[in-house]
């Protein structure tokens, strides 16, 4: 259930805000606005339409965040994120009702990269960055996937290095997600840490990416693992779900930029759909300095199995200036089998019938800071 930010909440975020710039020596403040109204077709049974203002995403996720870090010297650094997302259709926090529920860390920086403590991507997030090009647009991989938009863990230690062309990365934590909020990725009920079962609700990725410029390429694993209580199946700790990726991407010139990725899942908490691969294949061109136009196409194919679906997305947007663009972006998904996927993964719910397609069209402006 989504919780609405209170005076107090804000007056304790800014509280936390002075004491930051106390003793750091650079704190920001930045954000992202993005909503939309959004028209979907063939919604359940009775194939109806209906016509909603979405508070997940648009072309974006909504945010505001704190940022800072302090030089130690030696070339080490201390940093910190508190980042909330908003429900700008409704004023109300995301991610379960988490106040800073998109990242909370504090972590040191030095030539050997940087370790980070607390609520952080996973490196099955960064992995997808530079390839899947609508990234958590309102259709695209999120709509296919859930996981893929919201692939973040509590209680976690990260570490993340650059080192020339090469990146690597790795995440561990004893209790991935403590929030009630499901079933779905924005509360799974597994909050681990427990003294009688110590592989309950555990979660660990791993990511390796070589950028030469022009193009690059990723491969990451990310496993979460069950604990009794948690949702989507994975109800013991002997059960996980495991994805693993590989990834590509070719910038041609500054005005095209092409991109592709295979996501594998294994995933032992369902009996329906335990074995899938998903595939996208997308592009983004620029045929004018303040127009963008990004296209992308997804197939899941759910193994030994008549499930699956396919997913079509475009999106227009019209730089208004260096922080502010209009967009609008369309969807098809079309489910084979017994799938029921919605084409938007923009707010929950309005899926389509079982082995039914689904139209999406969305409208919206957003605005950074």
């Amino acid at each position: 259930m989504k919780k609405t930010m209170t005076p107090r909440m804000l007056a304790a975020a800014a509280m936390l805000l002075c004491a930051a710039g106390a003793q750091a020596q650079n704190v920001q403040i930045y954000g992202l606005i993005d909503l939309a109204v959004e028209r979907l077709t063939d919604v359940g049974a009775a194939g109806s339409s209906v016509t909603r203002m979405p508070g997940l995403t648009g072309s974006a996720p909504s945010r505001l965040g704190f940022r800072g870090s302090e030089d130690l010297g030696g070339g080490l650094k201390a940093l910190f994120t508190l980042e909330a997302g908003l429900g700008v259709d409704t004023g109300t926090s995301n991610q379960g009702g988490r106040f800073f529920g998109r990242q909370s860390f504090v972590g040191l920086q030095g030539p050997w990269g940087t370790v980070s403590l607390g609520r952080q991507y996973s490196m099955l997030f960064w992995s997808q960055l530079d390839a899947d090009l609508l990234g958590p647009n309102a259709y695209g991989s999120g709509s296919m996937d859930s996981y893929l938009p919201n692939a973040r863990v509590d209680n976690a230690l990260a570490w993340r290095g650059t080192f020339g062309p090469l990146t690597a990365g790795a995440t561990y934590s004893p209790g991935r997600d403590a929030v009630n909020a499901g079933p779905s990725p924005a509360g799974t009920n597994c909050a681990g840490e427990s003294a009688t079962d110590s592989q309950a609700c555990r979660q660990w990725s791993a990511l390796l990416k070589y950028d030469a410029g022009p193009w690059g390429m990723t491969a990451a694993v990310d496993q979460i693992r069950g604990g009794t209580g948690a949702f989507a199946g994975l109800t013991s700790s002997t059960l996980t779900d495991t994805r693993s990726t590989v990834t590509g991407w070719w910038r041609v010139n500054t005005d095209l930029k092409l991109g592709a990725g295979l996501i594998s899942r294994k995933n032992e908490g369902s009996a329906t759909t335990p074995r899938s691969d998903l595939w996208y294949l997308g592009a983004s061109w620029k045929p004018a300095p303040l127009w963008t136009v990004d296209a992308e196409v997804f197939k899941l194919d759910v193994k030994n199995s008549p499930n699956g679906a396919t997913l079509l997305a475009v999106r227009g947007s019209y730089a208004l200036s260096k922080n502010t663009a209009l967009y609008a972006t369309v969807g098809h998904i079309g489910n084979d089998g017994a799938s029921a996927l919605g084409v938007s993964n923009a707010a929950a719910g309005n899926a389509p019938a079982a082995g039914r397609g689904q139209t999406g069209a969305a409208t919206g402006v957003r605005m950074a800071f």
